[in-house]
């Protein structure tokens, strides 16, 4: 490549580039996640559109393998540990035996449904069993949900990753015609591979954590960079001594992220800006990968795969997984059901479609093709539909707690968080006075925002449907404030601190 064509080159990704960003907006609006925007971009700038070819499926691995690396580490530097906590177990069984059922039903379904072979029929189950991260991220957070439904599935996303890689990677060896382990085998090996990682990222970030807080950088701009450089590390580690550097990566950045690391917000918007350029860059370079003229005839294989997968081996997946928490965890039928529509697919499943093409395994030439259009196909269709769906099955609260993200603000060195609040329609926060919340010590409300305008309330204004309420609280008493909210929401002004938390 010449000066000159870089001029060219630079030129092109600097449009694509913006034009991504302005999508955003529009996937804002839609509740569609902006990655089938960007893969929109990716056919449009392709052999279909302006003609940029680009065939090559291995470097298309490689670089999908190092976008979600970068997507994980922002998942998991910018998921709340107390999120999570709670529902850390129904997550992690979700993630393993939950993509075991899923693999298994959609492999039944592919060999009854297309005529595949058991080993590519299972290896296709594998493929597309993997909710996508970025596409969780980028819809749910968007979803009001009680906190332990979104811990679920931010927790799941971030976590399957692992497992299903394991399962590809295996059945592509089988379906090449490689020796079948025994079961035992198999699982042993995938055992280790999640505990070697797991002991990886943990203790990796617990090491990073503590060196970054004892060691004085000259710039603040260097500890975001020693963050994603101890994250990125993290996998490269975990994956020398043949454990899953995916995992590694999601752990570390988790335990990085929850962290009192100094200049915290600065790494989490410099986090936020990796995740954003990996996921423009991933489905970019999918699109160009992809070949319009392909993909009509492959439309029916991939509807009834989706079928299969979103009709059958999703439900049946979380129902295996959560029916044994149900008792602790509280986990109803409307919450069964959000999480068995919930599990969207995107960029994992596609990038996990090349690595059987690579390989050169025979009876997966269409394989890359089928996901591709199942990814599409059904996120078009379950995406919009969340919160609708979350309204329906009652599960969106009265009121909802979010923590409002403050760029170069001092509340990250004052231990502090901000807590918005939606009064809902239904919620009997209608007509408490401020001074009647009684929150405890070192929280206060601050702003209050009524019909377009806002305003600093008193001790004796009362809090009408439809405000929008700021709350500073110091760090350590967020949760007591939450949960008093949620008490006050659902039991009025008289409720007791005795009523458990409803969530």
């Amino acid at each position: 490549m010449t000066v000159e064509e870089l001029s060219a080159v630079l030129l092109l990704s600097s449009a694509v580039l913006l034009l991504a960003v302005l999508a955003v907006r529009l996937s804002a609006r839609t509740g569609l996640p902006s990655l089938l925007l960007y893969l929109g971009l990716g056919l449009l700038v392709g052999e279909g559109g302006l003609g940029v070819l680009f065939s090559d499926a291995e470097l298309a691995q490689v670089l999908g393998y190092g976008a979600l690396i970068l997507i994980l580490a922002e998942g998991g530097l910018t998921t709340s540990w107390g999120t999570i906590r709670g529902v850390l177990a129904p997550a992690a069984v979700l993630s393993t035996v939950g993509t075991a059922v899923s693999t298994a039903v959609v492999g039944v379904g592919a060999h009854l449904l297309l005529g595949t072979s058991w080993p590519v029929s299972l290896l296709i189950g594998a493929v597309v069993s993997s909710t996508d991260a970025a596409a969780v991220f980028s819809v749910l957070r968007s979803v009001p949900l009680p906190r332990r439904l979104t811990g679920v599935l931010e927790a799941e996303s971030g976590l399957n990753d692992a497992p299903v890689v394991i399962a590809v990677l295996t059945l592509t060896e089988v379906a090449g015609g490689g020796a079948a382990p025994t079961w035992w085998a198999a699982v042993g090996q995938a055992v280790l591979q999640l505990a070697v990682g797991t002991a990886v990222g943990v203790g990796g970030g617990f090491a990073g954590a503590w060196l970054l807080r004892r060691t004085a950088l000259p710039s603040s701009g260097l500890y975001p960079v020693a963050v994603l450089a101890l994250t990125v590390g993290a996998y490269a580690g975990a994956d020398l001594l043949r454990g899953s550097g995916f995992l590694a990566t999601y752990l570390c950045a988790l335990v990085l992220g929850n962290s009192r690391l100094p200049h915290r917000h600065t790494t989490r918007g410099v986090a936020e800006s990796a995740g954003w350029l990996a996921q423009i860059g991933l489905f970019v370079a999918l699109g160009l990968l992809a070949s319009p003229s392909r993909l009509p005839g492959v439309v029916l294989d991939a509807l009834l795969v989706g079928l299969v997968l979103t009709v059958l081996a999703r439900p049946l997946s979380v129902l295996v997984s959560l029916l044994p928490f149900r008792g602790s965890q509280r986990s109803s039928a409307a919450e069964l059901a959000f999480l068995s529509w919930a599990g969207l697919r995107g960029a994992v499943p596609v990038v996990l479609a090349t690595v059987p093409a690579v390989a050169g395994v025979p009876g997966t030439e269409q394989l890359f093709d089928v996901v591709l259009v199942l990814v599409v196909v059904f996120t078009l269709l379950q995406a919009p539909t969340l919160r609708p769906l979350a309204r329906v099955l009652r599960l969106v609260p009265t009121t909802t707690t979010a923590e409002l993200d403050v760029e170069v603000s001092p509340l990250g060195t004052l231990s502090a968080d901000v807590v918005r609040v939606r009064v809902g329609d239904g919620s009997r926060l209608h007509g408490v006075e401020v001074f009647e919340l009684r929150l405890p010590p070192g929280a206060n409300v601050t702003l209050v925002a009524r019909d377009g305008a806002t305003f600093v309330p008193g001790t004796r204004t009362a809090l009408r449907r439809g405000d929008e309420v700021l709350v500073v609280t110091g760090t350590a008493e967020r949760s007591v404030v939450e949960e008093r909210l949620q008490q006050v929401s659902r039991h009025g002004k008289l409720a007791d601190w005795r009523h458990p938390p409803s969530r």
